[in-house]
């Protein structure tokens, strides 16, 4: 089968050609829009899960429904390092000016619009954005002192003043939440608690990993009261093998019943593994049909690429003495270790491997997810590490 027709789409963020299983996600999308244009108050959206499961996808979708829905939308992708922190806002301010701009060129501007656009100008010369004209004067003391905490609410504020008239809201979509600096995400969460209780339509809709809630919580005790948490997780059955079947079904192709098991079996249920895995069959079939054949020899080459890219990519950002954790955690294969195990196994003591837990969560290749306990953020990340582990 020609490589130009290959229907699947391994990724970072890609929608895949069916997206199956996240209805009721997309649901709790649809409501907030609805409510929102029947001027009725609803809670953001906090998407979390391990990587690979979709989250960024399911986030994309959830944005361009909003923006179908004529909402105000601004993106941001968060970065643990410290040049994220002032990158953020700078986006941020970029953002909001784009945005508003394509606001200004409408014919007819509200005196609330107008006024808001002079708030995201104020803000966003505070934030070091420059060369964007709204068409308006900067709204002088207002969005403008340089503390994101106090800048961010009074922004939101005006935008959302004017949105109301129009019946239609704010998303601010956030991918990696848990890489936000302390600040921002403090400033965000007390403005989404602010739009909260005076019926401002402004809800983040965010995406991070499973320990999600709790980098909320830690921040802001009332966060877990401000969102609606979506748990995303690997795909059921029936739902992994309609990823696989519906996007070659319409060029002729199938797989037989014994082919898509070795597939399914070899994925877990994981979008970006079906994907993976149904390029490589797709690649080695002669088709139309997909064999039993086919699909062994697709799961031993997508397993190749997925160590050539998913996992080594991930295995490469650790230093040595981290490595040395991951690998004393692939024992336990895929299932949480012990901090006492782990330390056991490297012969140290629990108290020395704090320091590289604690980078290795920042670097978001672990994640507690309770006291004790340590889990890899990457599926199958310990069958990496056990294939690999004499060239590691």
């Amino acid at each position: 089968m020609r490589a130009a027709q290959n229907p699947f789409n391994p990724g970072s963020g890609l929608r895949p050609p069916a997206l199956v299983g996240r209805d009721s996600d997309l649901e709790a999308m649809d409501t907030l829009l609805e409510r929102t244009a029947n001027g009725l108050p609803g809670r953001g959206l906090m998407l979390s899960g391990l990587r690979g499961v979709g989250k960024t996808v399911l986030l994309n979708e959830m944005r361009a429904r909003a923006e179908n829905a004529e909402w105000f939308v601004v993106g941001l992708e968060a970065r643990p390092d410290d040049a994220g922190a002032a990158s953020a806002r700078r986006i941020l301010a970029r953002e909001l000016s784009a945005q508003a701009r394509r606001l200004a060129g409408r014919p007819k501007i509200t005196q609330r619009m107008r006024h808001a656009l002079g708030s995201i100008s104020s803000f966003s010369v505070s934030a070091g954005v420059s060369g964007i004209d709204l068409g308006v004067e900067v709204q002088k003391g207002r969005a403008d002192s340089g503390d994101i905490e106090v800048d961010l609410p009074e922004v939101v504020g005006d935008l959302s003043a004017a949105l109301l008239e129009a019946k239609t809201g704010f998303g601010l979509f956030i991918d990696e939440v848990q890489d936000l600096d302390a600040s921002l995400l403090r400033a965000l969460l007390v403005t989404q608690h602010q739009a909260g209780q005076r019926g401002w339509p402004f809800y983040v809709v965010g995406a991070g990993l499973p320990n999600l809630s709790g980098v909320l919580a830690e921040s802001r005790s009332y966060a877990e009261r401000l969102f609606d948490y979506r748990r995303v997780a690997r795909l059921p059955h029936a739902q992994a093998q309609r990823a696989l079947a519906e996007p070659v079904s319409p060029m002729g192709v199938h797989f037989t019943t014994a082919a898509l098991d070795v597939l399914l079996d070899a994925a877990d249920g994981y979008p970006y593994f079906l994907q993976e895995y149904g390029r490589a069959a797709w690649d080695l079939a002669a088709g139309p049909e997909v064999t039993v054949e086919d699909a062994r020899n697709a799961h031993a080459l997508g397993l190749e690429r997925l160590d050539a890219g998913f996992f080594a990519s991930r295995w490469d950002r650790a230093t040595p003495s981290e490595r040395r954790l991951l690998v004393a955690m692939a024992i336990d294969e895929g299932s949480p270790s012990l901090s006492s195990d782990i330390a056991s196994r490297m012969g140290l003591k629990i108290t020395s491997i704090g320091p590289y837990r604690a980078k290795l969560i920042s670097k978001g290749l672990v994640y507690a997810p309770d006291h004790g306990l340590l889990a890899y953020t990457v599926p199958g990340m310990d069958g990496f590490v056990r294939r690999h582990r004499d060239e590691l």
